[in-house]
């Protein structure tokens, strides 16, 4: 690795309810994904920050068969189109395909996806800022060490509701947008 790419920062995100909206029905399909106003925004300013910014996404439809690689590769292609407009792409995009039952480490809220882009960037995950909506998406950024933030978009305010006692020292935020400006202007 070279000085800029060890010195640059890097956030991690979950996808469905954090960059783009959340379906119980899962986002099958390319023309599905619409992304939440501002996250496009915020994920160009954390890019033309220095940032660099990475994308951790638990995708069980695959392993349900609700879709194909083919189509979560169309899904991925057109967020980084729309990114593209920004001047912007995310560096990686990390995804998890397996069911809930199938006991893998790399579905949230194991933190294997968090071990996969460690060693891939060959990074450290202690304090890297982790933004999701879900409780999951906390504790894989807790167990390795990352410093999660919660964002009411999603499934953010029904996590809230439900794990209240167990937020203390997460940071909440009412989108993306907001999480992005609180950590630019820390």
């Amino acid at each position: 690795m070279n000085e800029n790419t060890q010195s640059t920062q890097l956030v991690v995100l979950d996808r469905d309810g954090v960059i783009n909206r959340e379906s119980d029905n899962y986002i099958r399909k390319a023309q599905e994904w619409i992304p939440i106003p501002g996250s496009l925004e915020a994920i160009a300013r954390l890019d033309h920050s220095g940032y660099r910014v990475v994308v951790a996404t638990n995708q069980s439809g695959l392993g349900r068969g609700y879709f194909s690689v083919d189509d979560i590769n169309a899904i991925h292609r057109k967020m980084q189109q729309e990114l593209s407009t920004f001047g912007t792409q995310v560096e990686a995009i990390f995804f998890c395909p397996h069911t809930p039952d199938a006991n893998c480490r790399c579905r949230k809220p194991l933190p294997g996806l968090f071990e996969e882009i460690a060693r891939r960037l060959q990074i450290d995950m202690t304090g890297v800022p982790a933004i999701g909506d879900s409780f999951r998406d906390i504790q894989a950024a807790i167990a390795v060490n990352a410093s999660p933030s919660l964002v009411l978009t999603g499934r953010g305010q029904a996590t809230l509701r439900e794990h209240m006692d167990d937020l203390s020292g997460v940071s909440i935020y009412d989108d993306l947008f907001a999480a992005v400006d609180a950590l630019l202007t820390d």
